[in-house]
């Protein structure tokens, strides 16, 4: 199920609340999950035996199942040959002091994005200028990293279907499941009507004015029809309902609305607003997240303000969810007061169900009580190890991975923007296994919480809370072996009603046929 079938699920519920039992101990493994096979001890057997050989421990990543890509910047994600081509397409200009793209006709000191296909220096210089690519071991990524974007800007604002194309084929080849990706919605639109509305300290009446005369409705309908437009897009580069369909068509995908966290406070509200009315009105589009740097001047200034606004705005619409990019910071680069709080606002203020980076965790005051906070909420963090590293220079024993498993709490691996930092979901589940010592089944759980913790609408495969108590299969499936037919007409029905079941389930099929390679050494 492609981007371009997600109408069909306007009538589907929303998540269900998840129970909140106490958080575990720190310091302890969690249970297995589930009875082990031959075939799951085979493969582990396997693991263990081609660690020291690359080639064979990269195929092994490369195939096993990884669950879905829960933390994506859809312009950040697409590869940077891949944007480079699009802007000699579209007759773009390169200027040659900065690498940033720009609209035609090429002036001084640019030159067409289209000399790139046969001046290899220069796409050389335009991938490294555009991306990680080349940049120096133990050098400061930050500013490199987050410059990239305005570099190509003027390249993916046109293109979201077909760059939602190449991500999802990505996404599919690397033996995932499920893709949320972040986009900006409406956004002149978005700036249009905070512009005209203006700032209120008092934010209901602030939510009163946008949304006074179908204002913010009328933009909701602009963000639509700028989905269906890429839908459409989408649909024609993937080759979407024709006979050689693409693997990206049967790709579930939703939308996550980026929210700019550096501009105006009114324009943040209003950004924050739209994505959320568009997650009760449109099912392709499930939550809100803020974006850009952290660390940024407003962003630091109005930091508390946003988790307020968000906070408010939940009370006006229940169903949308909310995930936040918080303490993407390390010392040095804030101030010490502004690591002390910024994961503890995100989920005791905002209420966000799943954390983004969440990198400074023992940088907070009362560290630990967010820790178990988020485990008893099962508040999932996305970790992208290699964005990590690029941007805050922060990798093995100084990130919190470690840290945030011993006190229970749901971890999922993400990419982030993998044609920036150029990588892929495989390094990510390798450097992993690498650094921390992972087992196979520690890897497989991981791959589940990437879609045990997702916004797909519709009940679990798994009962209780599978981060405390592993995973098994639980309901109407308990006693149902994935690979084999179904047996059981109510899990069959729950299989076909439920998106969350039926891609978990697609995935525990896939682990099934993984383990029958690779758990017999195949």
């Amino acid at each position: 199920m492609g981007l371009g079938a997600l109408t069909l699920l306007a009538s589907l519920s929303a998540l269900p609340a998840r129970a909140v039992p106490s958080a575990p101990e720190p310091g302890r493994a969690g249970p297995p999950s589930g009875p082990v096979d031959v075939l799951e001890t085979g493969t582990a057997a396997y693991l263990d035996a081609v660690r020291d050989d690359p080639r064979r421990l990269r195929a092994f990543f490369r195939h096993l199942p990884k669950g879905g890509d829960l933390h994506n910047h859809l312009s950040g994600a697409v590869s940077t040959e891949f944007l480079i081509e699009l802007a000699a397409r579209d007759g773009l200009c390169v200027e040659t002091a900065s690498m940033t793209a720009v609209a035609a006709p090429c002036g001084a000191g640019t030159r067409p994005a289209a000399d790139a296909r046969t001046d290899r220096a220069f796409h050389d210089a335009i991938v490294r200028a555009w991306s990680m690519q080349d940049f120096p071991p133990g050098g400061d990524g930050h500013d490199h990293f987050f410059a990239t974007f305005g570099k190509f800007g003027e390249v993916t604002y046109r293109h979201r279907g077909t760059l939602l194309a190449e991500v999802a084929e990505s996404v599919a080849a690397q033996n995932q499941f499920y893709l949320e990706t972040m986009v900006t919605p409406a956004s002149d639109g978005a700036k249009k009507l905070a512009d005209q509305v203006g700032w209120d300290d008092d934010l209901a009446a602030l939510h009163a004015k946008l949304v006074a005369g179908g204002k913010l409705e009328r933009l909701v309908a602009e963000a639509r029809a700028e989905a269906d437009e890429a839908d459409a897009q989408f649909r024609t580069a993937a080759r979407c309902g024709t006979s050689r369909p693409e693997p990206a068509c049967r790709l579930p995908v939703r939308w996550i609305s980026q929210v700019s966290r550096g501009s105006s406070r009114e324009r943040v509200y209003t950004q924050m607003a739209l994505g959320m009315r568009l997650a009760e009105r449109d099912p392709r589009f499930v939550a809100v997240n803020l974006v850009q740097p952290e660390d940024g001047e407003s962003a630091l200034r109005h930091y508390s303000l946003q988790m307020r606004m968000l906070a408010h705005l939940r009370g006006a619409y229940p169903r949308a969810h909310v995930t936040l990019h918080a303490g993407e910071l390390w010392p040095g680069l804030v101030k010490p007061q502004d690591l002390a709080f910024h994961i503890a606002e995100a989920v005791h203020v905002a209420r966000a169900e799943r954390i983004g980076h969440g990198v400074d965790l023992v940088h907070e005051d009362d560290w630990r009580r967010t820790a178990r906070t988020m485990a008893v909420r099962e508040i999932a963090v996305e970790v992208p190890f290699t964005s990590n590293a690029q941007i805050l220079g922060v990798r093995g024993a100084d990130h919190p991975f470690a840290t945030y498993r011993a006190y229970g709490v749901p971890v999922v691996l993400a990419t982030d923007d993998p044609g920036v930092s150029r990588t892929d979901i495989s390094h990510e589940y390798q450097y992993a296994a690498e650094t921390y010592g992972l087992s196979y089944r520690e890897l497989k759980d991981l791959a589940r919480a990437s879609l045990e913790y997702a916004f797909l609408p519709g009940a679990s495969l798994w009962q209780g809370n599978p981060t405390r108590d592993g995973y098994r299969l639980g309901g109407v499936c308990r006693g149902e072996r994935p690979g084999t037919a179904v047996g059981s007409p109510d899990c069959r029905r729950l299989l076909a009603t439920s998106p969350k079941a039926e891609t978990q389930w697609r995935q525990e099929t896939a682990f099934h046929h993984f383990e029958r390679t690779f758990g017999t050494g195949r």
